[in-house]
């Protein structure tokens, strides 16, 4: 299999003055022959500096250009990449620092203290051995560090094999080219903006980077300086949009040929409202975890008989159901969602092979995500195994319960976790974001005719938020950790 390294080598063959990568802010632009040479002299500079094979490197994962040949350059040097958020907190770079080991760590880091940190800019770029490889298939390209919604985090390696296959799968599914100019505001340091940058660049597509969905203004103006063809968001990131710019988005159906978006669950309503906004424009939705990247999709138009679905296995993937104890599930019924790919990662770095085959039935991975699936192929996600809340045994899944909640008028936010009980063994505490003029009984009232009586909460607690990672899923464990601290009952 090509690797995404070999892929952007050819590109720089054969469209050497080509854009590969544009700065939003400043404009500048850097082609693809130049990128090849900065990749190879960042590879040269790593050996210089006495590192070698194996070696990991902690890359603060900035929307600074040079990140990007100092990426794919380590890979070239035959060594792995530890790609962290620059705002990451002194608890998790503490434990990120201890599991990886680096070698080496580089660019800016907001709780850096006490750690030996270089600079991008200190990278020789001109520097350049023609003599390194491309990246063996099982090499370890990148150790990724989960979000940990529901324990700690855990260190995904990820080879060049594996990247290169998502990668394929991915364009495949989107139908990406090198005519794109892709339009990246997502965080490049988790593995949906860092994968939307491998898929470019192995399409020969165009990346210009923006620092993220904060300015409206920027947002826009790049979509319409660059002719941006497409762009990746999170749900957190449309809300945001629309709350800000209304639906300026529209004024673009005719330029935007595709847009992805995951990472989280996407009413349905807005999945229509982006559907009237966009009627021309591929929006795919994809369901995928770090070890699995971009296992289903779904295309909101050609897909919308199915819109309440999560998709189809993507290109080149196969999912299945399982029961707890391992046996596979006839069609329509509950159990976990499992895939089976060249995209699923090899390990999990700094266990055994024991551990990470804990994850595994078979040579199916465990994705932890509880669901159904239809007998022409369509997945239905109940949530996360975890999260589900057991009711005098029967299963609440808390997704459920907040689109319900977020019908509402007077609720912007809301989560729903398990909160023990004495006779029903646990029972729905939904936590909510809501106006004071609003009461619990109302909500409750709101409730009854939308829920069977066992999935309605019992407890109500008003907070100031929800707790979510950047990428805007919902930190449940977080929610769990106060229910049992304040005892609830």
């Amino acid at each position: 299999m090509l690797s995404v390294e070999r892929r952007i080598y050819d590109n720089s063959v054969r469209h050497q003055e080509k854009a590969a990568i544009i700065d939003a802010v400043s404009g500048a632009v850097v082609t693809y022959a130049e990128l090849w040479r900065q990749i190879e002299s960042a590879a040269t500079w790593y050996r210089r500096q006495g590192l070698v094979a194996g070696d990991r490197v902690l890359l603060s994962a900035s929307k600074d250009t040079l990140f990007i040949p100092a990426y794919f350059g380590l890979h070239m040097a035959g060594m792995t990449a530890v790609p962290i958020d620059p705002e990451t907190n002194t608890d998790r770079l503490k434990l990120i620092m201890e599991l990886s080991a680096p070698k080496l760590c580089i660019g800016t880091l907001r709780n850096a203290s006490g750690i030996e940190i270089r600079s991008f800019n200190d990278i020789d770029f001109t520097d350049m051995d023609t003599s390194f490889g491309f990246p063996e298939g099982e090499s370890i390209s990148d150790i990724l560090f989960t979000t940990g919604t529901t324990g700690l985090a855990k260190g995904v390696a990820l080879t060049a094999d594996n990247e290169a296959a998502a990668a394929d799968n991915i364009n495949t599914f989107i139908g990406n080219g090198p005519e794109d100019v892709e339009l990246i505001a997502l965080p490049i340091s988790h593995s949906f903006g860092l994968g939307r940058l491998r898929c470019v660049l192995a399409s020969g597509g165009t990346v210009v980077l923006l620092a993220g969905f904060a300015s409206m203004k920027k947002f826009y103006k790049s979509l319409e300086d660059y002719k941006v063809t497409g762009f990746g968001m999170v749900p957190a990131s449309w809300a945001y949009i629309s709350k800000m710019s209304g639906d300026r988005l529209g004024q673009y159906a005719s330029t935007l040929r595709y847009i992805e978006m995951g990472s989280a669950p996407l009413p349905l309503e807005e999945k229509q409202h982006l559907m009237r906004l966009l009627p021309d424009t591929r929006i795919c939705m994809h369901y995928g975890l770090t070890e699995a990247s971009r296992s289903a999709f779904i295309e909101f138009h050609s897909d919308k008989a199915h819109i309440d679905t999560a998709g189809k296995a993507a290109p080149n993937v196969e999912i299945a159901i399982f029961s707890p104890d391992g046996e596979k599930q006839e069609s329509d019924t509950d159990g976990e969602v499992c895939v089976k790919g060249a995209h699923v990662c090899d390990s999990y770095w700094g266990q055994t092979e024991e551990y990470f085959r804990k994850d595994f039935f078979g040579e199916w991975f465990r994705t932890g995500d509880w669901g159904s699936m239809s007998k022409d192929g369509w997945l239905s996600l109940k949530g996360r195994n975890k999260e589900m809340i057991n009711v005098g045994g029967k299963k609440v899944n808390p997704l459920e319960v907040e689109q319900k909640l977020l019908q509402i008028e007077g609720i912007t936010d809301c989560a729903c976790v398990a909160s023990p009980d004495p006779v029903f063994g646990e029972v729905v505490k939904a936590c909510i974001v809501a106006s004071e003029a609003i009461s619990d009984a109302s909500i409750k009232e709101g409730l009854s005719k939308e829920l069977e009586n066992y999935k309605q909460p019992a407890i109500i607690e008003r907070v100031r938020e929800i707790p979510r990672t950047s990428s805007g899923k919902i930190q449940r464990l977080k929610l769990k950790e106060r229910v049992l601290n304040n005892g609830d009952n």
